[in-house]
């Protein structure tokens, strides 16, 4: 079930009535079954692999809480073991059995077999690490019944593509439950909305061009057409991910769980380190936390902290898909946050004047659409083709046609950024006058209406992670 679907609002509408019309100690039951239910829409037989990693993590957790020494570790390394076991096969047997069989002169695909990827499997994996490695370093206490974490891996509404979230602040939620206030639902409310209208009005329209271009880029030759077919792919996959977010962070508001915020405007960011402050910040402070302070941080001198923040990235690149596009896109973007540091932190952390800011947020912006072409092209070949009509190609003809009113909307929504930059007007709403926030409702579903993408379901860009 798609998130912008009307079975998925029928089924949201079902499990939000069970859990308010039923006992208190049933409720986690519910919402349980309701996730386990969501998650087999997809796939059924995928249930044992979620409810196999689920029983992995919650033994390796016991067991690490109650030993001491070098069996803890084990214990640790029995329940990284298992998540990664999964991952790997699952998502990356492919990508290395084709590259074997390069180095062995074999015939391409030798060694590959008909792997489906499980829904959502990057996602639940990190999740689950998190909670093995906070319980091993003493941060998070285990969580004794199965069921609540169970349903701490599988919880809907960030089962698919995140947040990531840290067992402390969901389990802050969960056992320390109060029922949504006014607020807190019509902010959920509206999040929900304006998810919808990114996903449909926006990502899916430029999901339209950006799949014309990439299908077959050959076809479109010139510096034109490639800079529009990269462009629409970074307006996509911005509205797509952050609507996917604000419709999870919507519907857990309205259960009464409070998800960490996953966007905050990242192309109105004036750095490369500014932009993974602002992008995908759950992923970000788990790289950060998990991997880069695990490798060693900045704290073992200049030239290990560009090979831990090298390694971060690469790594970063490779969860999100097993291909060499994606370790060129998390090594492109090492790279840039290595020369930021060598160039001086405070340059790139601190916000520059208002005169320098439009050029730096343009540069900045330009330098993470030509990292997307790596992220969205099919091959390394047809990324180097793309780079090069970037730079290189003539301007040309363009068949690759931006709907005039498509630009008006994202220059309205540019403005919307801006000031939401400066007062970060959308939260207030919910606390302000009943007009203002009945004027956004319809706005928000009146752009769906009008110009939402109805009459064909794209998927979310990040469920194929």
């Amino acid at each position: 079930m798609l998130f912008s679907t009307l079975p998925f609002f029928v089924f949201l509408f079902a499990v939000l009535a069970l859990h308010y019309i039923s006992p208190r100690p049933f409720r986690k039951y519910i919402l349980l079954a309701a996730s386990y239910y969501f998650y087999m829409s997809w796939n059924p037989k995928f249930i044992a692999l979620l409810l196999t990693l689920t029983a992995i993590d919650y033994t390796a957790a016991f067991w690490i809480a109650r030993t001491h020494g070098a069996r803890r570790k084990l214990f640790l390394i029995v329940g990284l073991a298992g998540n990664l076991g999964f991952l790997g096969f699952f998502k990356y047997y492919n990508f290395l059995g084709d590259n074997l069989a390069l180095l062995m002169h074999r015939a391409p695909h030798a060694f590959a077999m008909a792997i489906i990827l499980p829904l959502g499997i990057s996602f639940h994996t990190f999740q689950s690490m998190s909670y093995i490695v906070d319980v091993y370093r003493e941060e998070q206490e285990p969580i004794r019944n199965p069921i609540d974490y169970a349903l701490f891996i599988a919880f809907f509404p960030q089962l698919v593509a995140g947040p990531i979230v840290r067992a402390r602040e969901f389990f802050a939620d969960f056992y320390a439950w109060v029922t949504p206030n006014s607020e807190e639902i019509l902010r959920g409310a509206l999040l929900i909305m304006l998810g919808l209208a990114k996903k449909m009005a926006f990502a899916d329209q430029f999901a339209q061009i950006a799949d014309a271009y990439f299908t077959n880029v050959s076809a479109h030759p010139g510096a034109l057409s490639a800079w529009r077919g990269v462009i629409a792919f970074a307006l996509q996959i911005f509205f797509d991910f952050s609507g996917y977010t604000d419709m999870a962070i919507g519907m857990a508001l309205l259960l009464g769980f409070h998800f960490p915020q996953n966007f905050r405007r990242p192309y109105l960011a004036f750095s490369i380190t500014d932009f993974w402050h602002r992008w995908h910040m759950s992923l970000s402070r788990w790289l950060r936390d998990y991997l880069y302070i695990s490798l060693g941080g900045n704290r073992h001198g200049t030239l290990k902290t560009y090979r831990n923040l090298m390694l971060t990235m690469l790594l970063g690149g490779l969860w999100h898909g097993a291909s060499w596009n994606f370790v060129i896109w998390g090594a492109y973007h090492g790279a840039l946050l290595s020369v930021e540091r060598m160039a001086g932190r405070k340059l790139f952390e601190q916000r520059p004047n208002l005169l320098l800011y439009p050029f730096r947020a343009m540069l900045t912006f330009i330098l993470v659409s030509v990292g997307w072409v790596f992220f969205r092209a099919a091959t390394f070949a047809d990324s180097r083709y793309i780079i090069g009509q970037m730079f290189s190609g003539a301007a040309g003809h363009s068949d690759i046609l931006v709907p005039g009113w498509l630009i008006y909307m994202v220059a309205f929504a540019f403005m919307i950024a801006l000031l939401e930059e400066r007062w970060e007007f959308t939260d207030r709403l919910a606390r302000g006058p009943a007009w203002a926030y009945a004027a956004a409702v319809i706005v928000l579903l009146l752009t769906v209406e009008l110009i939402g993408v109805t009459d064909k379901q794209i998927p979310f860009v990040y469920f194929q992670f």
